[in-house]
């Protein structure tokens, strides 16, 4: 289903098309993102800002976030740490660990035994190794989580960071 235009019409369909390449490349650092996007893509910004609701409603678009270039800022400690984690206890510290002002992702995934035992992750972005294993120090400490198994995986290398694409590219 195409979004409606302010009219009451379907927005056009090579508008919607333009608007998820416009997307894709990220908001626009204007003071009114949406009208900017509107420019680019033929569309109204009553009518981006309908699409962006409707792609969302329909989960097409999960979230808008961030793309941070973290060592552009001087952050080239980054540790992803990964914890063996009873699994009745994964939603709660995973909740708490989150609320950390370092820690900078934190969620859960699947086992992957008997290779991978890890269930729960956070990630810690700093700038040098011995701040983040003293954050870490300090959120082991913390959590209480002196006896739970982890491991501490620093980053050697950046690969390019973006957002999600789905429209193909000409």
């Amino acid at each position: 289903m195409a979004p409606e235009a302010t009219g009451g019409g379907p927005v056009s369909a090579w508008g919607l098309l333009r608007l998820r390449r416009e997307l894709e490349k990220g908001l626009p650092l204007t003071p009114r993102p949406y009208q900017t996007l509107a420019d680019r893509s033929g569309l109204t910004e009553d009518e981006v800002m309908a699409a962006v609701r409707q792609w969302q409603a329909q989960g097409l678009i999960k979230r808008l976030g961030l793309v941070v270039q973290h060592r552009t800022l001087g952050y080239t400690a980054n540790a992803m740490v990964v914890w063996d984690m009873p699994d009745d206890h994964v939603h709660a510290i995973g909740q708490s660990m989150a609320r950390m002002p370092f820690v900078t992702l934190c969620y859960q995934r699947p086992r992957r035994l008997p290779d991978w035992p890890y269930n729960l992750f956070c990630m810690i972005h700093g700038i040098n190794r011995p701040r983040v294993l003293a954050q870490l120090d300090g959120l082991i400490a913390d959590q209480g989580l002196q006896h739970t198994p982890h491991a501490i995986l620093f980053s050697t290398k950046a690969y390019r960071q973006r957002g999600a694409c789905y429209v193909g590219r000409n």
